[in-house]
């Protein structure tokens, strides 16, 4: 004779039964409060460091500015020709020329070297001004700064600002070409606005 099954199986079938149909498909109040703390906690963490990618940003595009001009300014100085860093404050960019020694009427000329091509900044950074001795501060237009021959290059100040109003000021020497770069509003002595 056969008999079924003892009642401890019958117990342990029930149990599964039970813990089978008594789970529910939701979240309990505690799992999400545990989640959205952690959430919190992430975000808190990480948030200084978002300000920090925009003032990365302004930075790298300052010193891809100086590059550019410490740049021509070795060029000019090493096979003794007259550039020009042409900012467009209008356009957000600026761009290299240079002045055809050979022509009869020289005229700058477009830069068409992979070195000299045309900068667009990104929608988030401008050139908020360009200060060149001898011309003064321009914000609007296009204005150029001059690096020659001889060693030297006009005196210049340019101001990248960004969309939260943080500002990086470049300084290009005259004599040396070097390109200082300060963070914030910063205006030299014996420049005027």
């Amino acid at each position: 004779m056969k008999s079924g099954p003892g009642p401890s199986a019958r117990r342990a079938r029930t149990l599964v039964r039970l813990s089978v149909s008594s789970a529910s498909p939701g979240f309990t109040l505690l799992e999400l409060a545990v989640v959205i703390f952690i959430m919190g906690l992430m975000l808190t963490l990480a948030l200084p460091y978002l300000g920090g990618f925009r003032e990365a940003a302004l930075k790298s595009q300052a010193r891809r500015l100086a590059g550019r001009a410490t740049f021509m300014f070795d060029e000019a100085t090493g096979h003794k020709l007259v550039l020009r860093l042409i900012f467009d404050l209008d356009n957000n960019g600026y761009a290299a020329a240079q002045l055809d020694p050979y022509a009869v009427q020289p005229v700058f000329a477009p830069d068409n070297s992979m070195s000299g091509k045309p900068v667009m900044l990104p929608a988030a950074i401008r050139i908020r001004d360009v200060t060149i001795e001898g011309i003064g501060t321009v914000n609007r237009g296009v204005v150029a700064t001059n690096f020659y021959p001889e060693g030297y290059v006009d005196a210049t100040v340019v101001h990248l600002e960004d969309a939260s109003g943080d500002v990086m000021t470049l300084e290009f020497s005259p004599l040396t070409g070097q390109v200082a770069i300060i963070s914030g509003d910063v205006m030299p002595q014996g420049m005027t606005r």
